[in-house]
């Protein structure tokens, strides 16, 4: 890795309502970074108790949802920024797991920023260790997707005052 690629930043986000894709935003408006969506081939049901439903089958069967859309050269990046929602207490099996076995994070650091409905990180943090065992994981940010109900659409908004404090915090 050149001294070019350890300073590049990737923002890789997956994100179902929105929220992930708002915060996502934001990082790279604030660090220069490159955008990335995670997207799967088949898109998850719209309707929330639907969509729960699907991730949890996906979790019981340890599945693999299959990637769509635009890959990226993962070697040029030193930092990646990976926001996701806490589905079921850990990462989305497609934006989380397939995307996290289908890239080298060799030497990379990867910053974490979940968006959850009261339940933080959960065990997201730790499986993201065993997806990437030769990465750094730095710190992370949880940002609370919702105040009343997740059936009200998108809630985070930007600019996030603990997105940018979070940023200045890492130095970045």
């Amino acid at each position: 890795m050149t001294a070019q690629s350890q300073n590049k930043i990737l923002v890789a986000y997956f994100s179902w309502s929105g929220n992930d894709k708002v915060l996502a935003g934001q990082i790279a408006q604030e660090t220069g970074g490159d955008l990335f969506e995670i997207k799967t081939v088949k898109a998850y049901p719209g309707a929330y108790n639907a969509c729960i439903d699907v991730a949890k089958q996906e979790q019981n069967s340890n599945a693999r949802p299959a990637l769509s859309g635009a890959d990226t050269n993962m070697g040029q990046y030193g930092t990646v920024f990976l926001c996701y929602p806490n589905w079921w207490g850990t990462l989305p099996m497609g934006g989380g797991g397939t995307f996290l076995e289908a890239y080298d994070f060799s030497g990379k650091t990867i910053y974490p920023l979940i968006t959850h409905g009261g339940s933080r990180f959960g065990r997201s943090l730790d499986d993201i260790k065993k997806l990437c065992p030769k990465a750094a994981i730095g710190e992370g940010l949880s940002v609370s997707a919702f105040d009343t109900n997740p059936k009200d659409g998108t809630r985070v908004t930007a600019p996030n005052r603990d997105l940018t404090a979070w940023l200045r915090k890492l130095g970045i």
